[in-house]
């Protein structure tokens, strides 16, 4: 990795293949790691957290070492379901409808895709919403 909060490269592909696919969402470069946005709007955060980090929520994972991870919004009821069911999901600490999820060799990339989908219906202005295909 090149610097603190960087996304592994496999990973960021396949988020950036994700958001691609999205009516005028773009990609830029977040305080750490990547964000994707629509609008100014964000709909995904990438980033690596590292365990020794004091606002890290690695510890939240009992990581030894940095981990991936990714937020995005849910709808309200079904952000509590996520987190509720724990690992691979987690609260990131802030928001009501926002989701955190650990990012590793055994994630759903199909799942992922859904729930930053979701998330960008939640962001997006209506008449952008309205170009995607119906769940």
């Amino acid at each position: 990795m090149a610097g603190r909060g960087d996304v592994p490269p496999l990973i960021e592909d396949r988020l950036r293949a994700v958001c691609r696919r999205l009516p005028d969402a773009y990609e830029e470069p977040a305080w750490t790691g990547t964000r994707w946005r629509v609008r100014k709007r964000t709909i995904a955060h990438a980033c690596v957290v590292e365990a020794d980090h004091p606002n890290s929520l690695a510890s939240a994972f009992a990581a030894e070492g940095p981990v991936c991870v990714v937020t995005f919004r849910a709808p309200g009821g079904e952000a509590g379901g996520l987190i509720a069911s724990g690992l691979p999901f987690y609260w990131p600490g802030w928001g009501t409808n926002v989701v955190g999820m650990l990012l590793d060799d055994g994630t759903d990339w199909t799942e992922v895709a859904e729930l930053i989908t979701e998330s960008y219906r939640i962001q997006a202005p209506k008449m952008l919403v309205r170009l995607l295909p119906e769940p």
